[in-house]
């Protein structure tokens, strides 16, 4: 079992930058994918970005390309989003989540990760 835990949301205005922290308990962080969803209520769940086990492969959804970066530390058991030049339609709530999967395709499907956390809010104003 993983329990994900995620810091650093906030309020921050239009064209600012926040950094999203996820740490992650158990040994078998570092062979998992790691990815960060969004999802505002009563919307459907957003991929935006994945990191594979080692951190030599990412993905990011075409919205927050150039703008997002995401890394991990697994000495720290912790993955990080990087969020520059925000916006106000990036105000949501924002997940890490962990695919135990042995795969080389990161997946941007939220059914295909196994655990979750319980999310922090950014809040972006204009």
């Amino acid at each position: 079992q993983v329990q994900l835990v995620e810091s650093g949301g906030g309020f921050v205005q239009a064209g600012g930058s926040l950094r999203l922290s996820c740490a992650a308990s158990g040994r078998t962080f570092s062979t998992y994918t790691m990815g960060w969803f969004r999802q505002a209520p009563g919307k459907e769940r957003e991929f935006v970005a994945a990191i594979s086990w080692r951190g030599g492969s990412t993905a990011y959804a075409d919205s927050v390309k150039g703008r997002f970066t995401i890394s991990r530390d697994n000495a720290k058991n912790t993955v990080f989003l990087q969020m520059n030049s925000l916006k106000p339609e990036n105000t949501t709530g924002y997940y890490c989540a962990a695919d135990r999967r042995v795969t080389v395709v990161l997946s941007r499907r939220g059914d295909e990760y196994d655990y979750w956390g319980q999310g922090t809010q950014v809040t972006v104003s204009s």
